[in-house]
């Protein structure tokens, strides 16, 4: 992980650092301006003061670059104008500001900031003592003596973010280690539980223990051929006449005879069509013994 942030981090410090943000905050004893860098800027800073129509304090940052020019007019009574050009290998900073203002910088701990401080010549003498010198002469500022911010809430989001990418990863690593076995003595038990239930497998009953077997509830006899019965299969009762012909009469679910005296009910009220059937049969039977005769005399007179 240590190798992969390295080389991550690499590249961004062979280029110079280029300026992503300015933002000018207006106070009442002073005018702010705060730079942010994409990488902690390590550059010299030069600062000079042109005085023509107005006073110009111009700021150059070394190995510094941003996209392209800015100008920015400002309503404040210590900063009139500010003007940010790219030139090569630096970038020029130029303050258009009163004649009673000057110029304090310094840096953030973490070097990813930049802050430019405009005041009352007064109030600057009075924290700390900074030469300057007119015309087109630069000075160097040392901003190792100059007071700096100890934070930055970028650069602060930044260090928490990686810490926190950090302790994920392990934690993720631990709580893997821990998982593995466990999931492989789950799978095991569902192996053996597997294996238990193959063997321990019920083996099919016959059907007449499953309940399928057909039985005779009730039985009353119609004639020397015929009978009538009640018989019961799964959870349902049949009205059957059986003998020289199979008609099925009714069937019951819940309100099958469960008594001898019910049954004779059921006759009752079966008993206009079980004499339907039987004159059909009767009559069937009668016709088949004329056609028989039909056929005998006609053998016989033939013959």
């Amino acid at each position: 992980m240590i190798k992969l942030l390295l080389v991550f981090l690499l590249p961004i410090t062979i280029y110079a650092s280029k300026i992503l943000s300015y933002n000018i905050y207006d106070r009442t004893d002073r005018a702010d301006i705060m730079i942010t860098f994409d990488v902690p800027y390590d550059g010299i800073i030069k600062k000079s003061v042109v005085n023509s129509t107005s006073k110009n304090i111009v700021i150059k940052l070394e190995d510094a670059s941003i996209e392209s020019s800015k100008l920015k007019q400002i309503s404040s009574k210590y900063i009139k104008r500010l003007a940010i050009t790219p030139l090569k290998g630096h970038v020029q900073l130029i303050a258009t500001v009163s004649d009673d203002v000057d110029l304090k910088v310094s840096k953030t701990s973490d070097a990813y900031g930049l802050r430019l401080r405009f005041q009352e010549i007064a109030q600057v003498a009075s924290k700390t003592k900074v030469s300057t010198q007119t015309g087109s002469s630069n000075q160097q500022i040392n901003l190792s003596s100059l007071p700096t911010k100890k934070t930055d809430d970028m650069a602060q989001s930044y260090y928490i973010v990686i810490t926190i990418l950090i302790i994920g990863i392990i934690i993720l690593f631990i709580i893997k280690r821990k998982i593995t076995p466990k999931n492989s003595a789950i799978q095991n038990q569902t192996k053996n539980a597997s294996k238990t239930k193959e063997t321990k497998k019920p083996v099919d009953k016959p059907k007449q223990q499953q309940g399928t077997e057909v039985s005779i509830r009730f039985q009353q006899g119609i004639d020397e051929n015929n009978s009538v019965v009640m018989l019961d299969f799964l959870d349902q009762s049949y009205l059957v006449m059986m003998g020289t012909t199979n008609v099925l009469l009714d069937r019951f679910n819940d309100d099958k005879p469960t008594s001898q005296e019910e049954f004779n009910v059921v006759l009752q009220e079966h008993q206009q069509m079980l004499e339907s059937f039987l004159s059909s049969h009767n009559t069937q039977d009668d016709s088949g013994v004329k056609s028989y005769s039909q056929k005998a005399s006609t053998i016989s007179y033939n013959a």
